[in-house]
């Protein structure tokens, strides 16, 4: 069945919002959206509001809808909610997963995060969301899998606020391969260990190049460009 025009819209506005293409602090209005999109003022208002609940946009009392900006506490609290999603996931995975779901897992592993020259992979924060995505999908708990998905979509923007994944890409590359073994050789502990000891290092290494006041908003000056680990 088609999706429906809201929902069309609300994919297309959140796309924009997760790649920064629509800027933290951006005013959009209704009618802009719709002729951006070429949809009804009806679709872009229910996509607004279904964006306002998920904490994309805020809406503001005669002035319209902005982008919600991202601070340094959103950062972390976005890191320590993975340290608890993330490493159940992956134990559940090591337990649950079929052998199709563990080649896959497996599949989305190998992706190296950045080219041979060493030079930043435009695609790479995509590439590493679908894995830990493929991941949550392996444990076979949908609701678990589905609040994973919505987490890693803000750790999306964040990336692409100016956390950069190249400097970091053996590393990252290697973790990927330690989880896949620990999944394949299904032993949920160390599977377990190893994601929670990925994701930890991620966010000390993000935060050594985060701006250290917890109320300064990411894209406007809060992060040095071209640094950070990024993902793990």
């Amino acid at each position: 069945m088609k999706p429906s025009l809201s929902h069309q819209a609300y994919e297309m506005i959140k796309r924009e919002i997760l790649t920064c293409v629509l800027e933290p602090g951006q005013q959009i209005a209704q009618s802009q959206l719709a002729e951006r999109y070429q949809i009804g003022t009806t679709p872009a208002r229910e996509a607004l509001q279904r964006l306002v609940q998920e904490g994309f946009v805020q809406a503001i009392p005669r002035f319209g809808y902005t982008v919600s900006y991202v601070t340094l506490s959103d950062v972390r609290e976005v890191y320590e909610l993975r340290a608890i999603l993330e490493p159940a996931a992956a134990r559940l995975a090591a337990q649950r997963a079929t052998d199709a779901q563990l080649a896959e897992v497996a599949r989305t592993a190998d992706f190296y995060y950045a080219y041979p020259d060493g030079s930043h992979r435009p695609e790479a924060h995509v590439h590493n969301a679908d894995f830990h995505r493929t991941v949550a999908s392996a444990g076979n708990n949908r609701r678990l899998a589905e609040q994973i998905s919505r987490v890693l979509d803000e750790m999306t923007r964040i990336f692409h606020l100016g956390l950069d994944l190249t400097p970091y890409a053996q590393e990252m590359y290697q973790e990927h391969l330690d989880l896949v073994e620990a999944l394949h050789q299904r032993d949920p502990d160390r599977a377990e260990q190893v994601m929670r000891a990925q994701i930890l290092q991620s966010q000390v290494e993000d935060a050594g190049h985060l701006v250290q006041d917890p109320g300064d908003l990411l894209g406007q000056a809060a992060v040095v460009p071209g640094a950070g680990h990024g993902a793990v």
